[in-house]
């Protein structure tokens, strides 16, 4: 089966939280302030990326590093970010067992109007138990459970962008009279979309959203997750976009990627990965497959290095290999990532899949 030949979209994963997407404590400074963040968008914007992205994060993993303790709310940070940009989708990140459906309905709307109808929601519906467990947040619900929850809620955010009057009596949620003014200002609504990969998750993300975030433990894994998620749409007559994250490292030689690579694999602060680990609700045994099981070895996410040539022909293999619509891109560095990615590798990368 080869990649599916829809338009690909290309965003950027900001880094609203200290440390990114690298464990190390060899890695560039990332210190989740506003002025990163903006510097990131505005270059993304500029090189025409489709999207900007933040996630939202209430707790971090410790460690040297407190690797991810420091972090900016998503949406009000987005709200800045759609003041200073014109193109790119706009997407925040709520985490559904915290926030009130008919709030998140006015907080997105008011975002969609801020940025001239480019907002985007990303739904969360839990899974970092630490974060939760601190504000006494965490449900008696099981996996299943908390998907239950995340279907009325997000059913209930749609209904108040689209009707004057909202009455509903629900497992979880009981609504009289609510009303939303104003109503969003995208058509048919603001974009939708979730990270969950289980098949749980992905039928979720499949009934209620546009798009879905995937990452396997390797292409494979990935690829296997790609083709259930376009499964599970066709059992429902419908389609979903699929998109998979990676980290870019470039270098003005391949092996001078590769060795930046290994500095940064030097540094690994293990104590953030345990913190990552625990925070899951996973027991921590110290053992070096447990650490590149779960930390991916130092990088969260799938990782391309090389130079810019290679870069370009390693993400066309992860888009082509795994069947995905497209990339959410990942630097150690957002500026000069993002120039190098807008100067030689996103032009031919959109070329490539016109």
């Amino acid at each position: 089966m080869n990649a599916p030949a829809s338009k690909k979209e290309f965003g950027v994963f900001l880094p609203i939280a200290n440390g990114g997407w690298i464990i190390s404590k060899n890695a560039p400074r990332l210190d989740a302030s506003y002025k990163q963040n903006r510097e990131a968008a505005i270059l993304a914007d500029d090189i025409g990326l489709d999207f900007i992205m933040s996630m939202m994060k209430w707790r971090g993993f410790g460690g040297e590093t407190e690797h991810w303790g420091t972090s900016l709310e998503s949406v009000t940070m987005m709200a800045g970010i759609a003041e200073v940009t014109k193109n790119a989708r706009i997407i925040a990140t709520v985490h559904t067992l915290l926030q009130n459906p008919a709030v998140v309905a006015k907080m997105i709307t008011t975002l969609d109007h801020i940025s001239g109808g480019r907002a985007g929601l990303n739904i969360v519906s839990g899974s970092f138990k630490d974060e939760f467990n601190q504000m006494g947040a965490w449900p008696e619900l099981d996996h299943d459970g908390r998907y239950r929850y995340a279907e009325e809620w997000t059913k209930l955010v749609t209904t108040m962008w689209t009707q004057d009057h909202v009455n509903y009596d629900g497992e979880f949620f009981n609504f009289k009279d609510c009303v939303s003014e104003p109503k969003p200002m995208s058509s048919p609504r603001p974009y939708l979309i979730c990270a969950g990969q289980s098949e749980r998750g992905l039928r979720f993300t499949v009934q209620n959203t546009d798009a879905c975030f995937i990452g396997g433990k390797d292409a494979a894994d990935t690829l296997r997750i790609s083709r259930l998620a376009r499964r599970v749409a066709s059992e429902y007559n419908t389609t979903i976009k699929v998109f998979a994250m990676s980290t870019v490292v470039f270098g003005d030689t391949d092996d001078e990627a590769a060795r930046t690579v290994a500095y940064y694999k030097e540094g690994l602060d293990w104590g953030a990965v345990q913190g990552m680990m625990r925070s899951y609700g996973m027991e921590v045994d110290g053992s070096p497959a447990v650490m590149g099981e779960k930390a991916k070895d130092t990088f969260m996410t799938h990782t391309v290095h090389g130079t810019p040539a290679t870069c370009l022909e390693k993400l066309k293999e992860q888009i082509e290999g795994c069947e995905l619509d497209g990339v959410m891109l990942i630097f150690p560095d957002y500026v000069k990532g993002l120039s190098i990615m807008g100067a030689e590798v996103l032009p031919r990368l959109k070329a490539h899949f016109a």
